[in-house]
């Protein structure tokens, strides 16, 4: 069978179960067990657990939540949900129960499989992984490509997460699109340690699942083991947030391993500083950046062969069937501004269809972040809307001195917000990790009087913390620290 962007998911599953049985696939668990298996073992199974669901009701079109770890467990009962034509609902493990209490209420969701840990509100069906059954093999459904697959919730950077649709049509031209396959690539070994919840977690789970490429799961982030498990399985690829770059890049620097079989890393998910990139290059492995949401998985991505400059220092160009405007606050054309998206990877809209009307116009999505395109098609994403920090009337953007920040050897991570000031409206305060040692705010100064930036995109203010908060696909959850900065200068 010929895999199309105008197929669904389970035609995809099914195709590539028989067109790859003995991919390798091997899941390195929170508790330092590996379980190796084969692509047709994990879809056999798969198989079985669905026409258990169908046996308790499950029906195509009926929501599932999948509260599991990147397991074995998770990754059939995922599987097992999208054979049955049912909507795959990935469950961000973090959640508490008021978050899943508003989650499956709004989702109606008919079904929750978690684990017996897990605080769960009622449902018509609840399962664990050991109540999980394998019956007959799952009868076959009536799906079409414009019907709901995929309900992701954003984690998020804001309070509120938003429940975000997609078809299998708009799953499959993701899956189908050069950022997650390309044809000609051969001997792709993959790690895949985004987390379940995030839809980059489930894009890593479709690329074993749909193209059959041999893969590693890594249940729980630990920088040191996933550089071990790279060397151990001679992986060659993988994708990730910038703090697992680094911390891969640190497990190497400490003599932890090599990375010698790595050849790209693709990273998004968060802003991502040029000097990372570079230090990456330094190391042998072929960072590139690519740009996306959940409502538009992949609108850009850079490509291994792209340049240093244009891997450091852009999101890629803009990917095939996918099209983009930048406007400035009044809707016209502009060279910088908001970011308009459209394509055949765009979701359907919201779970809270109230939330649509702002985030749609004339079938562009607002993005909310601030970007601009050279005249090689190469897309830069600049900032968000929300932080972009107006200080005396004059814009700044917070991603331009963190990545100034980034580049100060002391300097592990850092996060720039806005502080109320009542003479010029804002002010820049820089929020840092230390790698050692300690940092004064005029060693700050210094460090930008140094980089010969204007000096009104100096940091006023310096903070350091152990850590930043982050969602679980690595994103800072900024308004966390506007709320902090805010309350104590209040």
């Amino acid at each position: 069978m010929v895999l199309s962007r105008n197929g669904t998911l389970p035609e995809a599953v099914r195709a590539a179960a028989l067109t790859h049985p003995e991919t390798p696939v091997v899941f390195a668990g929170g508790d330092g067990a590996e379980r190796r298996v084969s692509l047709v073992e994990l879809v056999s199974d798969a198989e079985r657990v669905a026409g258990f669901l169908q046996e308790s009701g499950v029906r195509p079109g009926d929501v599932v939540a999948v509260a599991l770890p990147g397991s074995y467990d998770g990754a059939v009962a995922s599987a097992a949900v999208a054979l049955t034509g049912a909507v795959l609902l990935p469950v961000v493990l973090i959640y508490g129960r008021r978050e899943l209490e508003f989650i499956v209420r709004q989702s109606r969701a008919r079904a929750v499989i978690a684990r017996e840990t897990v605080e769960v509100p009622p449902v018509p069906l609840l399962l664990t992984p050991s109540s999980l059954q394998r019956s007959v093999p799952a009868a076959p459904v009536a799906v079409a490509p414009d019907d709901r697959a995929l309900i992701v919730y954003t984690s998020g950077t804001t309070a509120e997460p938003k429940g975000v649709q997609h078809s299998h049509r708009s799953l499959m031209a993701e899956v189908m699109s050069p950022a997650l396959h390309r044809p000609g690539d051969t001997g792709v070994r993959q790690l895949a340690m985004f987390p379940p919840g995030h839809v980059a977690g489930l894009l890593g789970l479709l690329k074993l699942l749909v193209h059959g490429a041999p893969t590693v799961v890594l249940e729980a982030w630990d920088p040191a083991r996933a550089a071990r498990l790279i060397d151990a399985h001679d992986l060659t690829s993988t994708a990730g947030a910038p703090v697992q770059l680094a911390g891969l890049l640190d497990a190497r620097d400490r003599g932890e391993a090599s990375l010698a079989t790595m050849r790209d890393f693709l990273t998004g998910a968060a802003a991502v500083p040029p000097a990372l990139v570079r230090r990456a290059a330094a190391a042998g492995v072929t960072a590139y950046r690519s740009y996306g949401s959940s409502e538009h998985p992949t609108v850009s991505c850079g490509h291994p062969d792209d340049d240093l400059e244009h891997r450091a220092r852009t999101d890629g160009r803009v990917q095939p069937g996918n099209e983009v405007r930048i406007v400035d606050e009044e809707g016209r054309d502009a060279t910088e501004g908001e970011l308009l998206t459209r394509g055949p990877e765009l979701f359907l809209g919201y779970v809270d269809s109230a939330l649509d009307e702002e985030a749609f116009s004339d079938g562009w999505f607002h993005t909310g972040d601030i970007g601009m395109l050279d005249p090689d098609g190469f897309l830069t994403i600049t900032d968000r809307k929300k932080d972009i920090i107006i200080r005396g009337g004059e814009n700044l953007s917070s991603k331009e001195i963190e990545d100034i920040l980034l580049e100060h050897p002391r300097i592990s991570e850092a996060a720039v917000v806005g502080v109320p000031d009542e003479r010029l409206g804002e002010r820049a305060c820089a929020i840092v990790v230390l790698r050692e040692g300690t940092l004064t705010l005029t060693e700050v100064h210094e460090h930008f009087r140094l980089a010969g930036v204007a000096r009104q995109k100096t940091p006023e203010s310096l903070r350091l913390r152990d850590t930043l908060p982050r969602t679980p696909a690595g994103k800072v959850q900024k308004f966390l620290l506007r709320e902090e900065v805010a309350r104590d200068s209040g």
